[in-house]
C-alpha cells in the first residue's frame, strides 16, 4: 500500500509516450526536424530518456546522422553512456514503437504531461510566496510571472547551451540569405528611411521616443502602432496616460482617413469627408489595437494586461514622466529619479519578457532651448542615465519650423536617433503632416553627418 501511494505521489509523465518518441527519432530520421522544435530536454521526466534526447538533440544541430548506434557512440564521448544499459536501451525503444508516423501523437502526450508537471511545480512555488507573508501586489505579480513563463514555454528559466540557441540562429541566418539580404529583421514602423536606419522595430527591444511637446512624438508613435497592426496583422497595445482612448481614435481616424484632425473635433465635415472617414472606418474595425488610457497605470499593470494579449507584436506607452511604480507611488520628493530608474528597467524587463518591441515616449528638458542649435540631445532627457541605459534606441523629434517661423525646412521634421543597439545613428528628414496628424517618407532621407 506504502508503494502504491508513493506512485501515485509522482509527478505527471508517461513513459510510453517518451519512449515512443525517442523511438521514432532512432528508426525514423527524417522526423527529427518536426521534433525538435516543439520539445526540449526539460520536456522528458525520465533521466536517461533526457539524456537521450539531449545527444539526439546535439547531433541534429551539428547535421550528424542519427541512429541506433551513433547515438550511442555520442552518448560514450559525453559520459551519459551506461555498459550494458544504454545500448539494449536503445534497441528496446526502436522495437517498442510502432511507427513513426504518429510521431507528433506522441510528442503531444510528452508535452502534456510537462505542461502538468510545470502547472505543479508553479503551484508549489506560488504557495511558498503566500506563506512568506509579503505585499499582495507583489505575491500576484510574482504568481502571474510563473504562470505566464508556463504559457510562453519557459517555466524553466535555466542557462541555456550555445547549441541549443544555434538551430534558432542559423534557421534565420538562411532565411535572411535567402531573401537576398534585404529583409527586414524587425517590424516595419510605416517610415521606410527609419526602417533603414534602425532595422525595424525588433522583439525585445526598449525604445525611447523623446521631444518637446508639440514635435508629434503621440502621432508618430500612433503612425508607427496603425502600420504594425495594419501591415503585420499583429495585435497592439497602446497604453495613454495623457490623452483619452476618444482624443488617440480620433487621431488614428485623421490619419487613416486623411481628413484634417481640427475638422474632425469640430464636426465641420464637408460630404467628401464621410466617405473618407467610412472607409477608414472599415479598415480601423478590422486591425487590433487595444487603447487602455487609465492614468494611474504601473509597469506591472501593463505587463500583466499584455501577457493577455494574442497575437501581440507591439506595445506604445504614453508617456513615461506619468507613469507610476509598481507600488503606485509616483515622483514626489527625493525619490524622483530612483522612480524613474526603476520603471525604466522594468520597461526593458518587460519587453524582453513579452518578447516584443516597446515604445516609450519620453518629455525632454528645457535645456535645448538654451542652446543655439535646439537639436535634443541625449543629455537633455529627464534621469537620462538610466533611461539612456535601458533603451535599445533612441529616437528624438526635431522640427526647426518650431522655433523658427521663416524657417526653410516647413513642416519637416528630423528623426535623430540619438542610440542604436543594431547600427549606426544619425538622422532621418521626414514629411510632416500636421493637418493630419501623420509622418511621411521625404525623397532625401538621410544626412550623412552623424550626431
Amino acid at each position: 500500500m506504502a508503494n502504491e501511494d508513493l506512485l501515485l505521489r509522482q509527478m505527471p509523465h508517461s513513459l510510453e509516450g517518451e519512449q515512443a518518441v525517442l523511438g521514432s527519432m532512432l528508426i525514423d530520421a527524417e522526423c527529427i526536424k518536426e521534433v525538435m522544435d516543439k520539445l526540449r530536454p526539460s520536456d522528458f521526466y525520465l533521466r536517461q530518456n533526457r539524456e537521450i534526447f539531449e545527444t539526439i538533440y546535439s547531433m541534429f544541430t551539428y547535421a550528424k546522422p542519427v541512429d541506433g548506434i551513433t547515438v550511442a557512440e555520442e552518448m560514450q564521448k559525453r559520459g551519459t553512456y551506461e555498459e550494458n544499459v544504454t545500448r539494449n536501451y536503445l534497441v528496446q525503444l526502436m522495437e517498442i514503437t510502432p511507427t513513426s508516423a504518429n510521431v507528433m501523437e506522441y510528442v503531444e502526450i510528452v508535452r502534456d504531461k510537462a505542461l502538468l508537471r510545470a502547472v505543479a511545480q508553479a503551484a508549489g512555488e506560488i504557495q511558498a510566496l503566500v506563506q512568506e507573508n509579503g505585499e499582495a501586489s507583489e505575491t500576484l505579480e510574482a504568481a502571474e510571472q510563473k504562470i505566464y513563463a508556463i504559457r510562453r514555454g519557459q517555466s524553466a528559466r535555466d542557462m541555456v547551451p550555445i547549441s541549443a540557441v544555434l538551430p534558432d540562429v542559423l534557421d534565420n541566418l538562411s532565411e535572411l540569405s535567402e531573401q537576398g539580404g534585404n529583409h527586414l529583421p524587425g517590424l516595419s514602423t510605416g517610415l521606410s528611411a527609419v526602417d533603414l536606419k534602425i532595422s525595424g522595430l525588433n522583439k525585445s527591444d526598449l525604445v525611447l521616443l523623446a521631444a518637446r511637446p508639440g514635435m508629434g512624438k503621440t502621432s508618430m508613435a500612433l503612425n508607427m502602432a496603425l502600420h504594425v497592426a495594419k501591415s503585420a496583422r499583429k495585435t497592439v497595445a497602446v497604453f495613454s496616460l495623457e490623452m483619452s482612448k476618444e482624443q488617440l481614435v480620433t487621431r488614428l481616424l485623421s490619419t487613416e482617413a486623411l481628413v484634417e484632425n481640427t475638422r474632425l473635433k469640430s464636426g465641420n465635415l464637408r460630404e467628401t469627408d464621410w466617405a473618407k472617414i467610412a472607409d477608414a472606418t472599415t479598415v480601423l474595425n478590422q486591425v487590433d489595437i487595444r487603447i487602455d488610457d487609465n492614468p494611474m497605470l504601473s509597469v506591472a499593470d501593463m505587463n500583466a494586461k499584455c501577457r493577455r494579449l494574442d497575437n501581440l507584436g507591439l506595445v506604445v506607452i504614453d508617456y513615461l514622466q506619468l507613469m507610476t511604480s509598481a507600488g503606485g507611488k509616483g515622483y514626489a520628493g527625493e525619490n524622483r529619479q530612483q522612480v524613474v530608474s526603476d520603471i525604466s528597467r522594468m520597461l526593458k524587463i518587460m519587453a524582453k519578457e513579452l518578447d516584443v518591441p516597446v515604445i516609450c515616449l519620453s518629455q525632454l528638458f528645457r535645456a535645448n532651448e538654451k542652446r543655439e542649435d535646439k537639436r535634443p540631445m541625449l543629455s537633455d532627457l529627464r534621469e537620462s542615465g538610466a533611461i539612456e541605459q535601458d533603451a535599445d534606441i533612441v529616437l528624438f523629434l526635431f522640427r526647426d519650423d518650431y522655433y523658427n517661423e521663416d524657417s526653410e525646412k516647413r513642416n519637416i521634421a528630423e528623426c535623430i536617433v540619438a542610440k542604436n543597439r543594431h547600427g549606426e545613428t544619425g538622422k532621418v528628414e521626414l514629411r510632416w503632416l500636421p493637418e493630419y496628424t501623420s509622418f511621411g517618407t521625404l525623397e532625401r532621407r538621410f544626412d550623412d553627418d552623424e550626431e
